[in-house]
């Protein structure tokens, strides 16, 4: 009984603001849950909903952490990117089912779930990265991390940007839409295989090149019991993806209101709220000089998003009847083809430091410029 009162105990402390000041803003989950269900005002639902993604997001992101110290940074950080991703999953799924349902919404859905996607891939290259090598650099002059665990993770981003640039090529070469189609959806099938055999590769035939020092890594040592850990994670999850909802059904109205791009709100607004987990715990663990978790939470992250949600979503779409390619677009498609190979390159030497999170940073406010102002 002492046991269970304790897991209570632990789970009601991690959304006190008592921990953290960030918990303020869970305040934000009923606000939007009456708003949504009062139809009161569609636009303000998705501003509240969207600010109550960000504690919860860094609810999943705490309890991620404390199984990381468990489980060891290989095994932590892709923990942490797979929960990480449920908005864009749950975000994408939703609108897909919508333009399934409603071919009347099923141009501005699909436009959604490309830009959240390609916003998704951009914010954790870019902004999450870019913010932990800042973080890490200004707490600690050079920082290094396990380069040949980075190296399947470029591999594979560079992998799915090729399945992005052939259908743009095939489009631009004059074929038919339903060709594109049918290339985005085979392709698909092909990037979730390699996603599997990447899985197996880095949790068993190759594991000890992702293997970390230790499971508690340094002075750190879990504060949370191991249960407690999980269902705090199962419970955040649940409210994310109450709020998402909430978000998806209230995006059209927010853009209309704001006279804002539905591009802009999909591509930098919607990623950077859903990704408020890796923003937190990536910077969090780069400031603890622990660059093998931060850098598997921001580009592990990317590389879920690249090589599984997104073909994921292809093939769900397939199956709903919803016409969705990978052809996302010349600038979406360029942009995502920079970062990924600015990263490589700033990446390669082995050694991170404050101005290359500051050029990470650089790049991605270039490019949510222009998302902006197309």
């Amino acid at each position: 009984m002492s046991e269970t009162t304790h897991m209570r105990t632990g789970i009601l402390q991690a959304f006190s603001p008592k921990e953290t000041k960030l918990n303020w803003l869970l305040l934000s989950v009923p606000i939007a849950a009456w708003l949504s269900l009062s139809h009161a005002d569609p636009s303000t639902a998705f501003i509240f909903s969207m600010i109550a993604i960000m504690p919860l997001a860094f609810l999943m992101g705490h309890a991620t952490e404390e199984i990381a110290l468990r489980t060891g940074e290989s095994v932590g950080g892709l923990l942490n990117a797979t929960f990480g991703n449920a908005v864009e999953i749950i975000i994408a799924g939703l609108a897909i089912y919508t333009a399934a349902t409603k071919p009347e919404q099923a141009e501005t859905m699909i436009v959604l779930v490309q830009a959240s996607l390609i916003g998704s891939i951009l914010g954790n290259l870019l902004l999450v990265l870019g913010l932990s090598l800042l973080w890490g650099g200004i707490k600690h002059q050079t920082q290094e991390f396990n380069q040949d665990a980075l190296s399947m993770n470029g591999s594979l981003l560079m992998l799915a940007v090729l399945a992005l640039i052939i259908p743009a090529a095939v489009d631009n070469g004059g074929s038919n839409f339903a060709q594109i189609i049918t290339l985005s959806r085979y392709a698909s099938l092909i990037l979730l295989v390699m996603y599997a055999l990447s899985l197996f590769y880095q949790l068993k035939t190759h594991s000890h090149i992702f293997a970390s020092d230790g499971p508690s890594d340094g002075d750190s040592e879990p504060e949370m019991a191991t249960k407690d850990a999980w269902i705090l994670l199962i419970i955040a999850t649940l409210f994310v993806a109450w709020m998402a909802e909430i978000l998806v059904h209230s995006v059209d109205e927010a853009a209309t209101k704001w006279n804002m791009p539905a591009l802009f709100i999909g591509v930098i607004l919607l990623p950077f709220f859903g990704n408020a987990a890796e923003h937190f715990t990536a910077v969090l663990v780069a400031g603890k000089d622990k660059m093998d978790l931060s850098l598997a939470i921001a580009i592990g992250s990317s590389v879920q998003i690249a090589v599984f949600v997104a073909p994921l979503m292809v093939i769900f779409a397939w199956i709903m009847g919803v016409g969705l390619s990978l052809e996302f677009g010349i600038l979406e498609t360029a942009a995502t083809f920079m970062a990924v190979l600015v990263v490589n390159l700033i990446l390669a030497d082995g050694k991170t430091n404050w101005l290359e999170g500051s050029m990470l940073i650089a790049c991605y406010l270039i490019l949510a410029l222009s998302f902006l102002m197309i």
